[in-house]
């Protein structure tokens, strides 16, 4: 009784926050609307406001609310995976694997007639395959017999990861014509303005299975929590927690990235402040980093939608300037602890 009386609180905070930034991204952008006109827009009286709300602006919001709880609840199952605040998609190469089979699949379909079932397929199945082989790959990098997961190698391969990445999308670019060159660049920053109600349905299916494979280990994350010896002792098969987690993990970055690119540092700052608010329970922790990572992305959103108005900003560099400050203050307070 005890554990749903403090859940409920901040998750009807969070679902308030979601509601009303929601409507701010609804009534946001070159053609503004009060409140009286977006509901106007809303019931079709307006016909010219309802098609931007329903056309343009209803299906993004949506999408922003399903990308942003996917990369949260993947950057909070990573923390719970490897014990580590550090531990994100983006900063440990999931982000990277997932890209670059992407963006294989993207110059790939460049060459091949057009059939519209590859392309809704063929880039979010090889963004997981490049996905997982980055996660399996990082994961046997950092991962020791005596010593369990190390931090530092966590991070070293996944700098490594990334980097290798980045210069097969590199080379990808190099090599495509100017339609695919401009595809891949706006993407590899993060771009919500390509948005569609397949898309949005894709988005949503995904994070319902995420968040119900995630809650479903809430239990087994808190006691692997004590340590990986003790996990075992207490009856939790590790070895299977870790390849569902993972799974998990790539399957919700490669939807993520495959249809809005690269958007990174969610996975790191929501979770890691519920943490420090709330504590390590996942029980309250995976259902408020959803939605927490809902409210962060359609924030960084806004600010891209508004900030060099009539244009856009690219939303993953506004979450890049929000994400790497907070990242170095976690280095820093990490060396400060150790020290």
């Amino acid at each position: 009784m005890h554990t749903r009386s403090s859940l409920l609180l901040p998750l009807c905070f969070a679902l308030g926050l979601t509601a009303l930034l929601s409507l701010v991204s609804l009534a946001s952008g070159p053609v503004t609307h009060n409140w009286q006109m977006l509901w106007q827009a809303i019931t079709g009286e307006q016909a010219a406001a309802s098609m931007i709300i329903w056309q343009l602006r209803l299906p993004r919001m949506l999408l922003t609310i399903a990308i942003g709880a996917l990369l949260a609840l993947a950057g909070a199952l990573m923390q719970g995976l490897f014990r580590n605040p550090l531990a994100d998609p983006a900063i440990i190469g999931i982000s990277g694997g997932s890209a670059a089979g992407a963006a294989l699949a993207m110059a790939g379909l460049s060459l091949l007639p057009a059939w519209p079932w590859l392309e809704t397929l063929g880039v979010p199945l090889m963004a997981f395959v490049g996905g997982i082989s980055a996660t399996l790959l990082v994961y046997r990098l950092a991962t020791r017999s005596d010593t369990g997961t190390s931090v530092v190698m966590l991070l070293l391969a996944g700098i490594a990861i990334s980097a290798i990445s980045g210069a097969l999308i590199s080379l990808l670019s190099y090599l495509s014509d100017d339609q695919t060159l401009r595809q891949l660049s706006l993407w590899q920053m993060g771009t919500l303005s390509r948005h569609s109600w397949g898309q949005v349905q894709l988005a949503w299916g995904a994070c319902a299975v995420i968040a119900a494979l995630s809650y479903k280990h809430r239990r087994t994350l808190d006691v692997l929590l004590l340590g990986e010896a003790e996990a075992r002792y207490s009856g939790v098969d590790v070895q299977a927690l870790k390849r569902q987690l993972i799974l998990c993990c790539a399957f919700a970055v490669a939807i993520a990235v495959a249809i809005t690119g690269l958007i990174g540092f969610v996975g790191l700052v929501v979770p890691h402040i519920l943490r420090l608010m709330l504590g390590p329970g996942h029980q309250r922790l995976l259902p408020l980093s959803a939605l927490g990572g809902a409210c962060l992305l359609l924030f960084a959103d806004l600010i891209a939608r508004s900030i060099v108005a009539p244009a856009q900003l690219p939303i993953g560099v506004v979450t890049a300037l929000i994400g790497a400050p907070f990242f170095l203050y976690l280095l820093l307070r990490q060396r400060q602890h150790l020290s």
